[in-house]
Protein backbone atom coordinates (compact mmCIF):
# COMPACT_ATOMS: atom_id res chain seq x y z
CA UNK A 1 0.00 0.00 0.00
CA UNK A 2 2.67 2.04 0.72
CA UNK A 3 3.93 2.01 -3.16
CA UNK A 4 0.83 3.93 -4.48
CA UNK A 5 1.48 6.69 -1.48
CA UNK A 6 4.78 7.23 -2.60
CA UNK A 7 3.50 7.09 -6.68
CA UNK A 8 0.75 9.79 -5.90
CA UNK A 9 3.48 11.56 -4.11
CA UNK A 10 6.03 11.61 -7.25
CA UNK A 11 3.24 12.36 -9.48
CA UNK A 12 1.52 15.39 -7.58
CA UNK A 13 5.26 16.77 -6.37
CA UNK A 14 6.27 16.43 -10.59
CA UNK A 15 2.93 18.23 -11.98
CA UNK A 16 2.94 20.94 -9.21
CA UNK A 17 2.86 24.47 -10.65
CA UNK A 18 3.34 27.04 -7.96
CA UNK A 19 4.12 30.42 -10.09
CA UNK A 20 4.20 32.39 -7.07
CA UNK A 21 6.49 31.34 -4.33
CA UNK A 22 4.79 32.34 -1.11
CA UNK A 23 5.83 34.44 1.56
CA UNK A 24 5.22 31.99 4.04
CA UNK A 25 7.37 29.63 2.98
CA UNK A 26 9.94 31.78 4.65
CA UNK A 27 8.40 32.54 7.83
CA UNK A 28 8.00 29.29 9.39
CA UNK A 29 10.74 27.60 11.44
CA UNK A 30 11.33 24.29 9.08
CA UNK A 31 12.84 22.78 12.35
CA UNK A 32 9.79 22.57 14.61
CA UNK A 33 8.83 18.71 14.68
CA UNK A 34 5.13 19.83 14.29
CA UNK A 35 3.90 22.23 11.72
CA UNK A 36 0.24 23.44 11.42
CA UNK A 37 -0.72 25.53 8.10
CA UNK A 38 -4.20 26.84 8.43
CA UNK A 39 -5.64 28.25 5.63
CA UNK A 40 -9.78 28.77 4.62
CA UNK A 41 -10.41 26.52 1.82
CA UNK A 42 -8.99 27.42 -1.95
CA UNK A 43 -5.95 29.93 -1.24
CA UNK A 44 -3.24 27.33 -1.52
CA UNK A 45 -2.42 24.51 1.13
CA UNK A 46 -2.18 21.87 -0.92
CA UNK A 47 -0.02 23.58 -3.33
CA UNK A 48 2.08 25.25 -0.48
CA UNK A 49 2.52 21.38 1.30
CA UNK A 50 3.40 19.98 -2.48
CA UNK A 51 5.71 22.83 -3.33
CA UNK A 52 7.58 22.46 0.45
CA UNK A 53 8.09 19.01 -0.96
CA UNK A 54 9.30 20.19 -4.57
CA UNK A 55 12.10 22.62 -3.35
CA UNK A 56 13.60 20.33 -0.17
CA UNK A 57 13.59 16.58 -1.70
CA UNK A 58 14.01 14.83 -4.91
CA UNK A 59 10.86 13.84 -6.44
CA UNK A 60 11.45 9.99 -5.64
CA UNK A 61 13.40 10.90 -2.27
CA UNK A 62 11.27 8.53 0.30
CA UNK A 63 12.37 10.47 3.03
CA UNK A 64 9.44 12.80 2.21
CA UNK A 65 6.10 11.88 1.78
CA UNK A 66 2.45 13.81 1.31
CA UNK A 67 -1.02 12.06 1.80
CA UNK A 68 -4.17 13.56 1.41
CA UNK A 69 -6.90 12.13 4.53
CA UNK A 70 -9.43 12.36 2.44
CA UNK A 71 -8.27 9.03 1.06
CA UNK A 72 -10.59 6.29 2.37
CA UNK A 73 -7.80 4.37 3.39
CA UNK A 74 -7.79 6.51 6.31
CA UNK A 75 -11.17 5.32 7.70
CA UNK A 76 -9.56 2.24 8.68
CA UNK A 77 -6.24 3.18 9.59
CA UNK A 78 -5.02 5.82 11.77
CA UNK A 79 -2.72 8.07 10.68
CA UNK A 80 -0.20 7.63 13.86
CA UNK A 81 -0.39 3.94 12.92
CA UNK A 82 0.25 4.70 9.18
CA UNK A 83 3.36 7.70 10.55
CA UNK A 84 4.79 4.31 12.03
CA UNK A 85 5.33 2.30 9.58
CA UNK A 86 6.66 5.12 6.94
CA UNK A 87 9.21 5.91 10.13
CA UNK A 88 9.95 2.38 9.98
CA UNK A 89 11.07 2.89 6.15
CA UNK A 90 13.73 5.90 6.55
CA UNK A 91 10.91 8.28 6.61
CA UNK A 92 11.98 11.53 7.79
CA UNK A 93 9.01 14.68 6.61
CA UNK A 94 4.95 13.62 6.61
CA UNK A 95 2.90 16.30 4.91
CA UNK A 96 -0.47 15.44 5.95
CA UNK A 97 -3.52 17.10 4.02
CA UNK A 98 -6.50 18.29 5.29
CA UNK A 99 -5.93 16.56 9.42
CA UNK A 100 -9.59 17.37 10.62
CA UNK A 101 -11.04 14.45 8.88
CA UNK A 102 -9.68 11.72 10.79
CA UNK A 103 -11.98 11.97 14.20
CA UNK A 104 -9.00 12.10 16.71
CA UNK A 105 -6.74 14.07 14.85
CA UNK A 106 -5.33 15.65 17.66
CA UNK A 107 -4.35 12.77 19.50
CA UNK A 108 -3.42 10.98 16.37
CA UNK A 109 -0.84 14.12 16.12
CA UNK A 110 0.04 13.82 19.91
CA UNK A 111 0.95 9.98 19.53
CA UNK A 112 3.31 10.36 16.22
CA UNK A 113 5.23 13.50 18.37
CA UNK A 114 5.43 11.26 21.32
CA UNK A 115 6.45 8.15 19.59
CA UNK A 116 8.64 9.05 16.69
CA UNK A 117 10.99 11.36 17.50
CA UNK A 118 13.09 11.75 14.78
CA UNK A 119 9.65 12.67 11.94
CA UNK A 120 8.50 15.93 11.31
CA UNK A 121 4.55 16.38 10.59
CA UNK A 122 3.18 19.45 8.66
CA UNK A 123 -0.16 19.49 8.70
CA UNK A 124 -3.35 21.49 6.93
CA UNK A 125 -6.35 22.45 8.51
CA UNK A 126 -9.24 24.64 8.30
CA UNK A 127 -8.97 28.20 9.58
CA UNK A 128 -12.24 27.35 11.38
CA UNK A 129 -10.30 24.72 13.39
CA UNK A 130 -9.30 25.98 16.77
CA UNK A 131 -5.48 24.33 17.28
CA UNK A 132 -4.87 24.96 20.99
CA UNK A 133 -7.83 26.04 22.63
CA UNK A 134 -9.99 23.49 21.88
CA UNK A 135 -7.10 20.41 21.78
CA UNK A 136 -4.81 20.75 24.74
CA UNK A 137 -3.24 17.72 23.93
CA UNK A 138 -1.21 19.73 21.34
CA UNK A 139 -0.38 22.71 23.37
CA UNK A 140 3.36 23.74 23.02
CA UNK A 141 4.29 20.51 20.71
CA UNK A 142 2.23 22.79 17.68
CA UNK A 143 3.70 25.89 15.53
CA UNK A 144 0.20 27.04 13.96
CA UNK A 145 0.67 29.42 10.68
CA UNK A 146 -1.89 30.91 8.50
CA UNK A 147 -1.78 31.01 4.55
CA UNK A 148 -4.14 33.85 3.19
CA UNK A 149 -5.13 34.35 -0.42
CA UNK A 150 -3.10 36.28 -2.48
CA UNK A 151 -1.89 40.20 -1.50
CA UNK A 152 -2.62 42.28 -4.54
CA UNK A 153 1.51 41.70 -4.50
CA UNK A 154 1.67 38.61 -5.09
CA UNK A 155 -0.85 38.74 -7.90
CA UNK A 156 0.63 41.70 -9.33
CA UNK A 157 4.16 39.54 -9.50
CA UNK A 158 1.94 36.89 -11.08
CA UNK A 159 0.38 38.70 -13.95
CA UNK A 160 3.25 40.85 -14.71
CA UNK A 161 6.56 38.39 -14.17
CA UNK A 162 7.75 40.69 -11.37
CA UNK A 163 9.39 40.41 -8.24
CA UNK A 164 8.46 42.87 -6.20
CA UNK A 165 8.86 42.57 -2.13
CA UNK A 166 6.99 42.72 0.33
CA UNK A 167 6.87 46.07 2.80
CA UNK A 168 6.02 46.68 6.31
CA UNK A 169 3.11 49.09 7.50
CA UNK A 170 5.79 51.30 8.84
CA UNK A 171 8.17 51.30 5.78
CA UNK A 172 4.77 52.42 3.66
CA UNK A 173 3.85 54.86 5.42
CA UNK A 174 7.58 56.37 6.07
CA UNK A 175 8.26 55.97 2.31
CA UNK A 176 5.17 55.31 0.31
CA UNK A 177 6.78 58.00 -2.16
CA UNK A 178 9.82 56.34 -2.47
CA UNK A 179 8.46 52.95 -3.14
CA UNK A 180 5.70 53.49 -5.48
CA UNK A 181 8.28 55.64 -7.31
CA UNK A 182 10.21 52.23 -7.40
CA UNK A 183 7.59 50.10 -9.08
CA UNK A 184 5.70 52.70 -10.92
CA UNK A 185 8.22 52.57 -14.17
CA UNK A 186 7.80 49.01 -14.17
CA UNK A 187 4.17 48.34 -13.99
CA UNK A 188 0.83 50.34 -13.78
CA UNK A 189 -1.04 49.03 -10.55
CA UNK A 190 -4.31 50.69 -11.52
CA UNK A 191 -4.12 48.45 -14.41
CA UNK A 192 -4.22 45.18 -12.11
CA UNK A 193 -6.19 46.58 -9.32
CA UNK A 194 -9.75 45.97 -10.35
CA UNK A 195 -8.76 42.61 -11.41
CA UNK A 196 -7.62 41.69 -8.40
CA UNK A 197 -10.45 43.60 -6.41
CA UNK A 198 -12.81 40.96 -8.16
CA UNK A 199 -10.76 37.78 -8.43
CA UNK A 200 -7.09 38.11 -7.65
CA UNK A 201 -7.21 36.41 -3.75
CA UNK A 202 -7.76 32.92 -4.67
CA UNK A 203 -5.42 31.16 -6.47
CA UNK A 204 -7.70 29.23 -8.45
CA UNK A 205 -8.67 32.67 -10.84
CA UNK A 206 -5.45 30.71 -12.54
CA UNK A 207 -7.68 27.41 -13.44
CA UNK A 208 -9.82 27.87 -16.50
CA UNK A 209 -12.84 27.58 -14.83
CA UNK A 210 -15.31 30.12 -14.10
CA UNK A 211 -13.92 32.19 -11.27
CA UNK A 212 -17.14 32.76 -9.50
CA UNK A 213 -18.99 29.42 -10.37
CA UNK A 214 -15.87 27.95 -8.36
CA UNK A 215 -15.58 30.71 -5.69
CA UNK A 216 -19.46 30.17 -5.16
CA UNK A 217 -18.74 25.98 -4.72
CA UNK A 218 -15.65 27.05 -2.58
CA UNK A 219 -18.39 29.40 -0.29
CA UNK A 220 -20.50 26.25 0.06
CA UNK A 221 -17.92 24.12 0.91
CA UNK A 222 -16.67 26.35 3.55
CA UNK A 223 -20.49 26.30 5.27
CA UNK A 224 -21.29 22.44 4.69
CA UNK A 225 -17.77 20.96 5.56
CA UNK A 226 -15.72 23.46 7.42
CA UNK A 227 -18.34 24.99 9.72
CA UNK A 228 -20.83 21.84 10.29
CA UNK A 229 -18.02 19.09 10.65
CA UNK A 230 -15.50 20.54 12.64
CA UNK A 231 -17.78 22.83 14.98
CA UNK A 232 -20.33 19.85 15.35
CA UNK A 233 -23.27 21.30 14.13
CA UNK A 234 -26.75 19.45 13.25
CA UNK A 235 -27.03 19.94 8.95
CA UNK A 236 -30.37 20.93 10.24
CA UNK A 237 -29.08 24.50 11.48
CA UNK A 238 -27.19 24.45 7.51
CA UNK A 239 -30.15 26.55 5.93
CA UNK A 240 -30.28 29.04 9.06
CA UNK A 241 -26.54 30.01 8.67
CA UNK A 242 -26.54 30.02 4.78
CA UNK A 243 -29.29 32.04 4.78
CA UNK A 244 -27.64 34.39 7.44
CA UNK A 245 -24.50 34.63 5.65
CA UNK A 246 -26.43 35.84 2.64
CA UNK A 247 -28.46 38.53 4.42
CA UNK A 248 -25.32 39.99 5.75
CA UNK A 249 -23.41 40.02 3.06
CA UNK A 250 -26.46 41.54 0.98
CA UNK A 251 -27.23 44.13 3.77
CA UNK A 252 -23.36 45.35 2.70
CA UNK A 253 -20.90 46.14 5.82
CA UNK A 254 -22.68 47.88 8.62
CA UNK A 255 -23.59 46.83 12.18
CA UNK A 256 -26.02 44.02 12.31
CA UNK A 257 -29.15 44.20 13.64
CA UNK A 258 -29.14 40.71 15.99
CA UNK A 259 -32.59 40.90 17.13
CA UNK A 260 -33.66 41.11 13.41
CA UNK A 261 -31.66 38.42 11.76
CA UNK A 262 -32.66 36.26 14.53
CA UNK A 263 -36.34 37.14 13.87
CA UNK A 264 -35.32 36.01 10.39
CA UNK A 265 -33.85 32.72 11.04
CA UNK A 266 -35.85 31.75 13.27
CA UNK A 267 -34.14 31.35 16.30
CA UNK A 268 -32.02 33.37 19.50
CA UNK A 269 -29.55 36.23 19.20
CA UNK A 270 -26.84 34.31 20.75
CA UNK A 271 -27.50 32.25 18.17
CA UNK A 272 -26.89 34.41 15.55
CA UNK A 273 -23.78 35.87 17.14
CA UNK A 274 -22.20 32.55 16.94
CA UNK A 275 -23.18 31.94 13.88
CA UNK A 276 -21.20 34.98 12.97
CA UNK A 277 -17.97 34.33 14.56
CA UNK A 278 -17.92 30.77 12.56
CA UNK A 279 -18.55 32.11 9.60
CA UNK A 280 -16.03 34.87 10.65
CA UNK A 281 -13.30 32.08 11.72
CA UNK A 282 -14.27 30.41 7.80
CA UNK A 283 -12.96 33.50 6.70
CA UNK A 284 -16.38 34.25 5.15
CA UNK A 285 -16.80 37.90 7.22
CA UNK A 286 -14.61 39.95 9.40
CA UNK A 287 -16.38 41.62 12.24
CA UNK A 288 -14.90 45.40 13.28
CA UNK A 289 -15.43 46.27 16.67
CA UNK A 290 -14.46 49.98 18.35
CA UNK A 291 -11.40 50.32 20.36
CA UNK A 292 -11.38 48.03 23.08
CA UNK A 293 -14.04 46.04 22.30
CA UNK A 294 -14.56 42.07 21.19
CA UNK A 295 -17.05 39.09 20.46
CA UNK A 296 -18.97 38.67 22.20
CA UNK A 297 -20.16 42.14 22.04
CA UNK A 298 -22.13 43.17 19.09
CA UNK A 299 -19.81 44.26 16.11
CA UNK A 300 -20.02 47.96 14.81
CA UNK A 301 -20.17 46.36 11.23
CA UNK A 302 -19.99 43.43 9.72
CA UNK A 303 -17.97 43.18 6.33
CA UNK A 304 -16.92 40.20 3.62
CA UNK A 305 -13.52 38.75 3.84
CA UNK A 306 -12.57 39.93 0.64
CA UNK A 307 -13.41 41.94 -1.72
CA UNK A 308 -13.81 38.75 -4.38
CA UNK A 309 -16.70 37.36 -2.11
CA UNK A 310 -18.78 40.46 -2.88
CA UNK A 311 -18.69 40.13 -6.61
CA UNK A 312 -19.47 36.54 -6.19
CA UNK A 313 -22.85 37.35 -4.34
CA UNK A 314 -25.69 38.03 -6.62
CA UNK A 315 -28.00 40.28 -6.19
CA UNK A 316 -25.57 42.45 -4.10
CA UNK A 317 -24.99 46.29 -4.81
CA UNK A 318 -21.49 46.90 -5.56
CA UNK A 319 -20.38 50.32 -4.06
CA UNK A 320 -16.90 51.23 -4.49
CA UNK A 321 -16.43 52.39 -0.96
CA UNK A 322 -17.63 49.80 0.69
CA UNK A 323 -15.27 47.59 -2.06
CA UNK A 324 -12.36 49.68 -1.14
CA UNK A 325 -13.05 49.39 2.57
CA UNK A 326 -12.95 45.63 2.42
CA UNK A 327 -10.17 45.75 0.40
CA UNK A 328 -8.28 47.55 3.51
CA UNK A 329 -9.28 45.80 6.35
CA UNK A 330 -8.45 42.19 4.07
CA UNK A 331 -5.07 43.92 3.66
CA UNK A 332 -4.26 44.96 7.29
CA UNK A 333 -5.61 41.71 9.01
CA UNK A 334 -3.18 39.63 8.78
CA UNK A 335 -0.74 41.61 10.76
CA UNK A 336 -2.14 43.82 12.43
CA UNK A 337 -5.44 44.91 14.57
CA UNK A 338 -8.46 46.77 13.05
CA UNK A 339 -10.80 48.71 14.58
CA UNK A 340 -13.95 51.05 13.91
CA UNK A 341 -12.98 54.31 13.96
CA UNK A 342 -15.44 57.20 15.11
CA UNK A 343 -16.85 58.32 11.72
CA UNK A 344 -17.88 56.45 8.46
CA UNK A 345 -14.66 54.95 6.33
CA UNK A 346 -12.41 55.79 9.46
CA UNK A 347 -10.66 53.17 10.38
CA UNK A 348 -8.12 52.55 13.92
CA UNK A 349 -5.33 50.24 13.08
CA UNK A 350 -3.02 49.28 16.14
CA UNK A 351 -5.28 51.17 18.94
CA UNK A 352 -3.19 54.80 17.31
CA UNK A 353 -3.59 54.70 13.33
CA UNK A 354 -6.45 56.70 12.52
CA UNK A 355 -7.06 55.89 8.89
CA UNK A 356 -9.50 56.95 6.36
CA UNK A 357 -10.26 55.33 2.94
CA UNK A 358 -11.28 58.12 0.62
CA UNK A 359 -11.44 58.32 -3.51
CA UNK A 360 -8.93 60.68 -4.71
CA UNK A 361 -10.83 61.39 -7.46
CA UNK A 362 -14.03 63.15 -5.77
CA UNK A 363 -15.44 66.39 -6.20
CA UNK A 364 -15.84 67.32 -2.93
CA UNK A 365 -12.54 68.61 -1.59
CA UNK A 366 -11.16 66.68 1.62
CA UNK A 367 -10.32 68.77 4.70
CA UNK A 368 -6.80 66.46 5.21
CA UNK A 369 -5.94 66.29 9.21
CA UNK A 370 -2.46 65.66 10.04
CA UNK A 371 -3.55 63.06 12.46
CA UNK A 372 -4.88 60.72 10.01
CA UNK A 373 -3.65 58.63 7.18
CA UNK A 374 -5.56 59.29 4.10
CA UNK A 375 -5.84 55.90 2.18
CA UNK A 376 -6.97 56.74 -1.50
CA UNK A 377 -7.67 55.35 -4.60
CA UNK A 378 -8.07 56.36 -8.15
CA UNK A 379 -4.54 57.20 -7.20
CA UNK A 380 -1.14 55.51 -7.88
CA UNK A 381 0.96 57.77 -6.13
CA UNK A 382 0.69 60.03 -2.81
CA UNK A 383 2.14 62.44 -0.94
CA UNK A 384 2.95 62.59 2.55
CA UNK A 385 0.01 61.74 4.75
CA UNK A 386 -2.10 60.48 1.93
CA UNK A 387 -0.75 57.34 0.42
CA UNK A 388 -2.19 54.98 -2.24
CA UNK A 389 -4.90 52.50 -1.80
CA UNK A 390 -3.36 49.65 -3.88
CA UNK A 391 0.46 49.89 -1.92
CA UNK A 392 -1.56 48.22 0.99
CA UNK A 393 -1.66 45.15 -0.99
CA UNK A 394 2.39 45.07 -0.77
CA UNK A 395 2.02 44.34 3.00
CA UNK A 396 2.39 40.40 2.02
Amino acid sequence: MMEAFFRTHAYLVEHTNAPVRRLLMDEIDWNDRMIGIKGTRGVGKTTFLLQYAKENFDIYDRKCLYVNMNNFYFQGRGIADFAGEFYKRGGKVLLVDQIFKETDWSSQLRKCHDLYPDLKIVFTGSSVMRLKEENPELNGIVKSYNLRGFSFREFLNLQTSNRFRPYTLDEILRNHEHIARQILPYVSPSKYFQDYLHHGFYPFFLEHRNYSENLLKTMNMMTEVDILLIKQIELKYLTKIKKLFYQLAVEGPKAPNVSQLAHDIQTSRATVMNYIKYLTDARLLNMIYPCGQDFPKKPSKVMLHNSNLMYAIYPIEIKKQEVMETFFVNSLWKDHKVNQGNKESYYIVDDEKRFRICDADAKSKIRLNADTIYARYNSEIGKDNQIPLWLLGFLY
